[in-house]
């Protein structure tokens, strides 16, 4: 397959919903053979993207969803996912503050976090659009480095934290 080819896909998985750049970059990386930067750059284009559009419509799309009569229930999954990472949020942005909050639910890649839910959650907040965007830009950056390293010590056969101690110290 054409590098450019890989390079399109690894963006566009970078768009997808819970596997955003998360799984792109370490398919990017480890599975494809791209380089690591260039990697890095567009899956964290490809994961914005997304965002305005979210923060704009995606709660009112998921409550017009959840009234249809086929195909609630997965519109109500979503909302009550979305419902759960706010109350998530506004317990941690007691602690941070909401800007610090948001930026470090999108930038720690668990499961359940990233720039779609932290987006999602930041709407049903009504957090300050602007304020929002940076920190959901911020924290896609973060999970990008992080993801970027993970995938870089997986390719030189650190699989595990034991593995890292042992390179480390021995």
């Amino acid at each position: 397959m054409p590098v450019i080819v890989k390079y399109i896909l690894v963006f566009f998985i970078s768009m997808v919903p819970i596997i955003e750049l998360r799984g792109a970059v370490p398919i990017g990386t480890l599975t494809f053979g791209l380089d690591y930067l260039p990697t890095l750059i567009i899956c964290v284009i490809g994961n914005l993207i997304p965002v305005p559009f979210i923060y704009l419509f995606g709660r009112k799309i998921l409550i017009w969803g959840s009234n249809l009569k086929h195909g609630s229930k997965f519109f109500k999954w979503v909302l009550n996912k979305g419902e759960k990472a706010g109350k998530k949020l506004t317990k941690s942005a007691n602690n941070y503050g909401p800007f610090i909050a948001l930026m470090l639910f999108v930038g720690i890649p668990l499961p359940g976090t990233g720039a779609w839910t932290g987006t999602l959650a930041a709407s049903m907040l009504d957090l300050d659009k602007k304020k929002s965007s940076v920190a959901v830009m911020i924290g896609v950056v973060m999970a990008g480095l992080i993801m970027l390293l993970i995938s870089y010590l997986g390719s030189i056969g650190i699989n595990s934290i034991g593995d890292l101690f042992n390179s480390l110290f021995h």
